[in-house]
């Protein structure tokens, strides 16, 4: 196998985990599980959406969540991202500090259109309008429902390619493909990845995987022998798309990391403090988790050093 020394995790369960669940989680609780974070080394943290709280009731204290970290965390060495659908989004996050956010453009149609009642061309504007306001704000670029579509089900590679295109026009700074409804399997993801590599060579993708089918630290494996070293995970395994009909958790980043360190792959993450702090998701916010470390001995984990 052809594999890296080491990779990136970028955890995403402070804004896609925490988004899709229903009972309110008190601010001070977040937080908290964000301290925990911070404590287990990672370096970039996606920690909320700056959305309308009608749409997505649980991101409702965005304000007092950004705030509060770069109050605290302002000399530490640690990136916090946002999510934004559109400009008023992102003149919120920046006003309050956040220099890196996510933008969400679906390949396929239909799911952009549920998520965010645009089509991909409109929303493409509505991300050059956000550039032009904020040419100083690094944009991160997540390709939604690359391999597979709720509603449209395969998408073409040629979709794919266009909004890249679109996105490296725009002055877009990095790329994240994403398997929203966790359908990909291996081999696909390999065909996929070879395929976006030999027109865009000079990218380094990232990726953001669901675990749907249990095919999650699989697709994983195949991307890094594709030359893949940034992934995107959430802790517990949380999350899901609420315009996503069927999709599951992210890939759980506690599983992600034992897996990696195990094959010698660096983290750079503290698995101990990490699965301290899935605990706490386990006891006050989800006791049933998809996580397979959740549920492991903190004396068997298997980490090395």
């Amino acid at each position: 196998m052809k594999l890296p020394k080491d990779v990136r995790i970028v955890e995403v369960g402070p804004r896609d985990g925490f988004q899709s669940i229903k009972e309110w989680i008190p601010t001070e609780l977040k937080l908290q599980i964000i301290d925990g974070l911070i404590k287990s080394n990672f370096k970039k943290i996606e920690i909320t959406s700056f959305v309308h709280p009608k749409a997505i009731p649980q991101m409702k204290d965005a304000k007092e969540i950004v705030q509060t970290l770069l109050q605290k965390y302002d000399d530490k060495n640690v990136i916090f991202n946002a999510l934004v659908p559109n400009l008023f989004g992102a003149k919120a996050a920046y006003e309050l500090g956040i220099r890196e956010v996510t933008y969400v453009i679906s390949a396929s149609k239909a799911h952009n259109r549920a998520n965010v009642k645009r089509t991909p061309r409109e929303s493409f504007d509505g991300l050059k309008e956000l550039k032009d306001t904020y040419p100083d704000l690094k944009i991160n670029l997540a390709i939604a429902t690359v391999f597979g579509c709720p509603y449209e089900g395969d998408i073409a590679i040629e979709q794919v390619k266009w909004m890249i295109e679109q996105g490296l026009h725009v002055g877009v700074d990095n790329f994240t493909l994403a398997d929203t409804i966790g359908v990909a399997n291996p081999r696909q993801m390999s065909v996929v990845l070879k395929e976006l590599k030999k027109d865009f060579k000079d990218i380094d993708f990232a990726l953001h995987l669901h675990d749907t089918r249990g095919m999650g630290l699989a697709n994983v494996l195949s991307a890094l022998q594709c030359g893949v070293r940034t992934f995107e995970s959430a802790l517990g395994g949380l999350g899901g798309c609420p315009f996503a009909p069927g999709a599951a958790g992210n890939i759980a980043s506690e599983d992600l990391v034992n897996m990696l360190e195990n094959m010698d792959i660096k983290t750079g993450v503290k698995l101990d403090k990490l699965l301290n702090t899935v605990k706490i998701v386990k006891e006050k916010i989800k006791p049933i988790l998809t996580s397979h470390m959740a549920y492991v001995d903190s004396c068997s984990t298997g980490e090395k050093g």
